[in-house]
């Protein structure tokens, strides 16, 4: 700032020689009042609480405007990626190879994207805020190295004895990117499987088949199993007598498959042409029969369970016997 047409007398905001260094406080109140007592009582008393209480508001201020920015930003950048646009000729293999309808394609990338933006956010808050409170504790002239020295060291304990939720944490933040599975999959953690319910970047939420939730943590998970993703396969084995014509049942059953496969109520649903494999296994009383269909994901058990009835109303109206299942 500019001094005023009366010089300021050496040693009022700073020791004579050194006018230079005057605060900005010291300077301001001397440009105003020129008078040589209140300057330096000024300077005495309150020049260093104003000039630090003036770092801290700039200090304040620049890192809202920075975190404001930022977050803006990181929100601008997740939305366009969660609501990107696709190809028409991605968007017709959606339809079959990932979740039937590139709606849900959307709605899982954008569940994902909202995820990120979060913890992208969060970071992002603690790193402005933290470098805007070391500014200022370094203008109020403390000693910085000790504080992240004892920083360090804490940080390290805590990391210690966090670790499980540290190893958590990480292994939402992958599952999130790589997509590994989302709200609505069928998925099998091992320990439990189930509909997913809520994804966190610690907890995975689960409802099994009897209704039972499960609560798994992403750490704890060391191989994932996904029905849900990409596309499904309905495998059914179907044991016949050893007496009956294998050529007559291999034809019964792709005709029976075939049959459900051009339904309108799952001609959407079978994506291939049904496929009779052939005999999977033989025994004393009984030879296994293997028909498989490809499904959109998920939907693999709903078509099993259409198959097998049609194939018992179709065994029992042409008189082939039943086996046993070893």
């Amino acid at each position: 700032m500019p001094f005023s047409d009366q010089q300021m007398p050496g040693g009022t905001c700073a020791p004579t020689g050194y006018e230079d260094k005057a605060s900005v406080a010291c300077r301001t109140i001397w440009n105003v009042s020129h008078n040589l007592e209140v300057t330096r009582f000024f300077h005495s008393w309150l020049d260093d609480l104003v000039t630090t209480l003036l770092w801290v508001i700039m200090s304040l201020v620049i890192a809202l405007v920075v975190k404001s920015y930022t977050h803006r930003l990181i929100t601008k950048i997740t939305q366009k990626m969660a609501e990107g646009t696709m190809s028409e000729k991605i968007r017709d293999r959606t339809r079959t190879i990932f979740d039937g309808s590139p709606a849900l394609l959307s709605e899982r990338r954008k569940q994902r994207m909202e995820t990120m933006g979060s913890v992208l956010r969060s970071i992002a808050s603690v790193v402005i805020f933290g470098t805007a409170t070391f500014t200022v504790l370094g203008q109020m002239g403390l000693n910085l190295t000790p504080i992240l020295a004892s920083a360090t060291v804490i940080g390290a304990a805590v990391g210690f004895g966090a670790q499980n939720i540290v190893k958590d944490l990480l292994a939402g933040l992958f599952m999130l990117l790589e997509d590994q599975y989302g709200v609505g999959d069928i998925v099998d953690t091992g320990p439990a499987k189930g509909t997913v319910e809520a994804v966190t970047l610690r907890v995975t939420r689960l409802r099994d088949v009897n209704g039972v939730v499960w609560y798994v943590r992403n750490g704890e998970i060391t191989r994932i199993g996904n029905e849900s993703q990409n596309w499904g396969r309905a495998v059914l084995d179907i044991p016949v007598a050893t007496d009956q014509d294998l050529d007559a049942v291999k034809d019964l059953l792709q005709t029976t498959a075939d049959d459900l496969a051009r339904e309108p109520a799952w001609e959407e649903v079978i994506t291939e042409e049904p496929s009779v494999w052939g005999v999977q296994a033989l025994s004393s009383d009984s030879m296994i029969i293997r028909v498989t269909l490809k499904t959109l994901p998920g939907r693999q058990n709903d078509v099993a369970r259409a198959l097998r009835m049609r194939v018992k109303k179709a065994f029992d109206e042409a008189g082939i016997v039943l086996g046993t299942l070893a």
